[in-house]
C-alpha cells in the first residue's frame, strides 16, 4: 500500500515530464505566466517580480513574487506544480544571502535593489580536434593563432624553394 508521500512524489515526478521548471532561487527575479480564464477564453498574463521566498515541500512547493506596481508592492504565492502556472523564466539571478527576504517589504526605492549574481565560465572549452594524418590533438585556437601559423608554414615553404 503506497503512503501518500510517495502518491505526491510519482504526481510530480509526471507533472515534471509535462512542463518545465527552472532552478531559481529566493533574490531572482523572474517571470510568471498566468493562465487567467475570462468566460470561454483563456490567456497568459505574466507576473514579474524579484522571489522572496520559496518553500520546497514535494507537491506543496510554493513560492512568493514580489514586484512593485504604480508605487504598491504586490505580492503573489504561486503553488509551484499548479496548472494556472503556463511558465517560469528566470530574467536575472540576485545575489542574495538569505532565504527569506522579507525585509524588502520595508524597504522602498535603491535600497530595495538586490546585486546582480554574474555566473563565472571557469576553464576553457574543452571541445579538440583530431588531425588524422598527424595524430596529433589540436586545441581550439582562434582565427588569429590559426592565421599566424598559416604565414609560418608559407614563410618556411618559400625559404626552402
Amino acid at each position: 500500500m503506497k503512503n501518500i508521500e510517495e502518491i505526491n512524489k510519482i504526481n510530480v515526478k509526471k507533472i515534471l515530464e509535462e512542463k518545465k521548471i527552472p532552478d531559481f532561487f529566493p533574490g531572482d527575479t523572474i517571470k510568471v505566466g498566468v493562465r487567467i480564464v475570462e468566460g470561454k477564453r483563456e490567456r497568459v498574463q505574466f507576473f514579474e517580480g524579484v522571489c522572496i521566498a520559496k518553500k520546497n515541500r514535494n507537491i506543496n512547493s510554493a513560492f512568493t513574487v514580489r514586484k512593485i506596481s504604480f508605487g504598491e508592492g504586490v505580492e503573489r504565492t504561486f503553488a509551484l506544480y499548479s496548472p494556472i502556472i503556463d511558465s517560469i523564466k528566470v530574467v536575472r539571478s540576485g545575489k542574495v544571502r538569505r532565504a527569506k527576504l522579507y525585509y524588502l517589504r520595508d524597504r522602498k526605492g535603491k535600497s530595495a535593489r538586490i546585486e546582480e549574481k554574474l555566473k563565472k565560465n571557469i576553464g576553457v572549452n574543452a571541445s579538440t580536434k583530431v588531425s588524422i594524418n598527424e595524430n596529433v590533438i589540436k586545441e581550439n585556437k582562434t582565427k588569429t593563432d590559426i592565421q599566424k601559423e598559416d604565414l609560418k608554414k608559407e614563410n618556411l615553404t618559400k625559404e626552402k624553394k
